[in-house]
């Protein structure tokens, strides 16, 4: 299927091939004009292309362009529109078209994972595990005209994003405009998307009563960290359930009341921590509607357990600041720097797809303790602009004709050849405590030649 043109790249960077087919198949052109017709409510394509709009963007988030000023002019023959033009694109760009573009690739790439036998292994057997959590957009520089007078940081969005546990998958997210709105207001979004079965695990932010009473009434479960202001009456004594690594379990029975007189009998899962958390809490308290005992039981320190795996959707966010520009400080119009987000989410979910293609042929275990996706980010950005130079466009298109199960044998074929040797994670021990500085206000400079040398000479004297 390959063509001989991508030999070379195959044979010294085969996770560069992997990265090029993945994004040839999930965006092409036609396929991102089309998601812009069917997604837009008010904007419109005019001359300019929606595709071409969201390649400038990819290319800055990817770090191969460093702004959106500096993809235009390496691409302007193509864009055929002025900067200002693009600029005026960008800003009007529809949150509801950023959600179907993270959407839509995603339910694409589901099963596509599920194919290459990529999937890690289910948090909780036998429920859909959706991890869901808050991500607030950095302020902004001040170039709007209106914000040039404004000493606060400008934020210029926030948004929900969902995790697909099972794949390590961004699975949607609810864009914001509003970089002061309360995330708790956008869950009134998130309800039609719960299903039976899922398994929803968030933070205290998103403990309220609608949400938990909306997940139960939809034959769903939930895991949340319990709020100060959710009130709970005790059905039940407390029971000690034994130890899990970060202190001891306890559980009781609970009941939660609505305002309009409902009521949710829940399960109070307490940890009571052999470290405070970070804001000095000793106790987490989590409220839960997973079943105790019978089909689909899932025990109280197992619920613990699970609840602490909420820190995948923070790993995920910090790759995406430390991997990808997924902020881009320059754009202060709410719905361009949202439209930013969700593409680095859509270039996040493409890397997720490589990693589940290692994970097919390596082993599940083997690429997520020991393989980085720090060095996979930087052999792309090193190595990408050249082969895309190298082969020419029309040489990709095969990998969007193709049909599912040849492409996942393509991207299992690549993976197979990645030298995982390229890209290991060298994890730190545990940091010491830094020594006690000394200065001299007479001296505030030191030479390195000679603190060295006076290194040197103490180890003579000691050798002797």
């Amino acid at each position: 299927m390959l063509n001989p043109i991508f030999q070379p790249f195959v044979d010294q960077s085969p996770i560069t091939v992997m990265a090029g087919a993945a994004l040839a198949r999930l965006l092409s052109a036609q396929r991102l004009d089309a998601l812009f017709e069917k997604a837009r409510q008010g904007q419109y394509a005019h001359q300019l292309l929606f595709s071409t709009v969201f390649g400038l963007m990819a290319a800055v988030v990817a770090g191969t362009r460093k702004s959106i000023h500096h993809a235009y002019q390496t691409a302007t023959e193509e864009v055929g529109a002025s900067v200002v033009a693009v600029y005026d694109k960008l800003k009007g760009i529809e949150t509801s078209t950023s959600q179907a573009l993270v959407r839509d690739i995603a339910g694409e790439l589901a099963p596509l994972i599920d194919q290459m036998g990529g999937a890690l292994e289910p948090p909780a057997p036998g429920y859909r595990t959706r991890i869901l959590d808050g991500n607030c957009i950095a302020a902004s520089e001040h170039r709007i005209k209106e914000l040039r007078t404004v000493a606060a940081g400008a934020l210029p969005g926030k948004s929900l994003v969902v995790l697909d546990a099972d794949r390590r998958l961004i699975a949607d997210v609810f864009p914001c405009e509003d970089g002061h709105a309360q995330e708790r207001a956008l869950l009134e979004q998130v309800i039609p998307t719960i299903q039976a079965g899922d398994l929803w695990i968030d933070d205290r932010n998103f403990c309220t009563f609608a949400f938990l009473w909306a997940i139960d009434q939809r034959r769903a479960f939930f895991i949340t960290r319990q709020h100060g202001n959710m009130a709970c009456q005790p059905l039940s004594a407390r029971k000690k359930l034994g130890r899990i690594e970060t202190g001891m379990v306890y559980e009781q029975r609970v009941q939660v009341l609505g305002p309009e007189g409902q009521e949710l009998q829940l399960r109070r899962i307490e940890v009571h921590l052999d470290r405070p958390t970070r804001d000095g809490d000793p106790i987490i308290a989590l409220l839960t509607n997973l079943p105790a005992a019978g089909a689909g039981a899932v025990d109280g320190r197992r619920v613990a357990e699970l609840y602490r795996g909420r820190w995948t959707i923070e790993t995920a966010f910090q790759e995406l600041a430390r991997d990808l520009n997924s902020e881009i400080n320059a754009l202060g119009y709410p719905k361009a720097a949202l439209f930013g987000f969700c593409v680095a989410l859509v270039l996040y979910n493409a890397v997720a797809l490589m990693r589940a293609a290692l994970r097919g042929i390596h082993g599940a275990r083997k690429i997520e303790e020991e393989v980085s996706d720090y060095y996979i980010a930087a052999e792309l950005e090193t190595t990408s602009r050249g082969m895309m130079i190298a082969i020419p466009q029309e040489h990709w298109g095969v990998f969007g004709q193709v049909s599912p199960e040849e492409f996942v044998a393509v991207m299992l074929l690549l993976a197979r050849r990645v030298n995982l040797r390229h890209f290991r994670k060298h994890p730190r021990g545990p940091k010491k405590p830094p020594p006690q500085r000394s200065y001299d206000p007479a001296h505030p400079h030191v030479a390195t030649a000679r603190i060295l040398a006076q290194r040197q000479t103490r180890k003579k004297r000691k050798s002797t």
